[in-house]
């Protein structure tokens, strides 16, 4: 079996040459401690979204776990190799062997970008307002607006009052209608601190005339401060009108310029794609709904701003070649700038934008022929034993009666409690990881396995009893790390600890010593 030692890891960054870093372990237990520069794909969900992540078959991948709690390192080598990877070692002694061996150790997610964004404002000194001073410019109803640079479903949840919602890369595109007087000052929040900084500073890069500020400390500032938020707004900035979009194209223009954002063609990323050596990402940096709405082939939807704030979420190899795109290069140059900063070598705006798109709507694809509807389920729910895939807190929030809930790499556990001789009903939000799970259940056992077709989505439509609370688990609860405002008590005491730990990250990055962020 191929093993690393934490030094030969070391020496693996070091070189800057490709490799893909995996942490193997639940989220929860992820956030708990890891190498910088590992991306957490849990063994739960490896098969589903490791193609999208190391796209090309002989990266190097290093596989990292916790051997003392769960040995999922050497299943998930198992799995690669099944999977046509060629190249796949182990962390000796996992995490443990990397902190024994003087290695920095992170606690959280997203750890690379959120100490980028410490970073930017400490080299920029990025204009900030606290809470209290931003509350008394709204209740004197001074020329200002607020933009919030998360996803929709982030801000929709909680937002700053009057707040208009505008994620990452769509403020320099979509600013200048909202804000078209030079006079009119401009505050970014988000959350806490990371997009905020990199927000603003995305608006004064791109030279808009308006004085730009970040909200410190974001949304959880503004609860500190003790004032209320909003929830459940729907106001989302508008595409920009022909005015508006000339000038993101401007600003777009200047930001290259002053960053070195580079093009590609077409016949040049195919010839890169065709590459046997190197990784190459294609990236559509457009939202959600306009990548739903049609993509060119190949290309996955990485929004700029979430593809700066969790890079890891998107990219697993370390120094591969990333090509973004949309329609009108505004946001791909936008979100480039920020690329190359964190120190990608290698980032690239497609020439000539998006072009023959084709609708990228998820499909559900065939019925599992496994599957058992809802009211089949119900007639016989007291003889079958059903294990619940979601996460542990959809799972607390509601599940089908005398449901198990476990996390797929611990499936074994939660058949054996299950007992002998029942049938069994695998189930989670939508039914797709379910669907999935039946064949290795399967091997697990003589009975018959099936997927709850629609899963438990489609037992709640059907107005069927439903439980909450964590009732029936098998396993740690490990799987899914809290952001501070998702904890259930003391809420404050959280989000104060999450702040002190992002302002935390430049200096801990620095004495790690592998990541050499770019000041411009």
């Amino acid at each position: 079996m191929q093993i690393h030692s934490p030094s030969t890891l070391r020496s693996r960054i070091l070189d800057e040459s490709e490799i893909a870093i995996v942490d193997v372990r639940e989220q929860g237990a992820f956030s708990e401690g890891h190498p910088l520069h590992a991306v957490n794909i849990p063994l739960s969900r490896l098969d589903l979204v490791v193609r999208d992540l190391i796209p090309r078959l002989t990266t190097p991948v290093v596989l990292i776990d916790d051997p003392q709690q769960d040995a999922f390192a050497e299943r998930a080598k198992v799995l690669l190799l099944e999977m046509g990877y060629t190249d796949v070692a182990l962390l000796e002694g996992g995490i443990a062997a990397w902190s024994e061996a003087g290695q920095e150790v992170f606690s959280g997610v997203n750890v690379p970008s959120k100490a980028f964004g410490e970073f930017v404002e400490h080299t920029y000194d990025t204009p900030r307002l606290e809470a209290q001073r931003v509350k008394e410019l709204l209740d004197r109803n001074e020329n200002m607006v607020i933009v919030d640079s998360r996803p929709f479903p982030e801000f929709h949840r909680m937002s700053i009052p009057s707040g208009t919602d505008m994620p990452g890369a769509e403020l320099v595109y979509r600013i200048h209608d909202l804000a078209p007087d030079p006079e009119t000052l401009v505050v970014v929040n988000c959350a806490g601190r990371t997009r905020s900084i990199i927000g603003a500073q995305s608006l004064i890069n791109a030279g808009i005339p308006n004085q730009v500020v970040a909200l410190k400390d974001g949304t959880m500032g503004w609860h500190l401060a003790g004032f209320e938020l909003a929830h459940g707004s729907e106001r989302r900035a508008d595409k920009p009108s022909k005015a508006g979009h000339d000038k993101a194209k401007q600003a777009a223009t200047r930001v290259a310029e002053r960053f070195g954002v580079s093009s590609a063609d077409r016949q040049t990323v195919a010839e890169w794609l065709s590459d046997p050596g190197r990784t190459t990402y294609l990236l559509d940096v457009r939202s959600p709904e306009e990548f739903a709405a049609g993509t060119e082939a190949g290309y996955r939807n990485a929004p700029g701003g979430q593809l700066v704030q969790a890079t890891d979420e998107y990219v697993a190899v370390r120094n591969a070649r990333l090509v973004l795109a949309d329609d009108d290069g505004v946001r791909a140059t936008m979100t480039a700038s920020w690329l190359i900063q964190m120190g990608w070598r290698d980032v690239f705006v497609l020439e000539g934008g998006l072009a023959n798109l084709t609708s990228n709507t998820d499909h559900a694809g065939a019925p599992n022929p496994h599957s058992i509807s809802v009211h089949d389920l119900e007639a016989r729910l007291k003889e079958l034993g059903i294990i619940d895939l979601s996460t542990s807190p959809e799972y607390e929030r509601n599940h089908i009666p005398n449901a198990i809930w476990t996390v797929r790499a611990r499936l074994a556990e939660a058949v054996a409690k299950c007992g002998n001789g029942k049938d069994i009903v695998l189930t989670c939000p939508d039914g797709q990881l379910a669907q999935h799970a039946v064949g290795e259940v399967s091997a697990m056992t003589e009975s018959h396995v099936f997927a709850l077709a629609g899963g438990t989505a489609a037992w709640s439509a059907a107005s069927l009893p439903m439980e909450s609370g964590l009732t029936h688990t098998v396993g740690a609860l490990d799987d899914v790390w809290y952001k501070p405002y998702d904890h259930k008590g003391n809420q404050e005491s959280f989000m104060q600890a999450y702040l002190t730990w992002e302002v935390a990250l430049v200096e801990q990055i620095e004495r790690d010593g592998t990541t050499k962020f770019r000041a411009f």
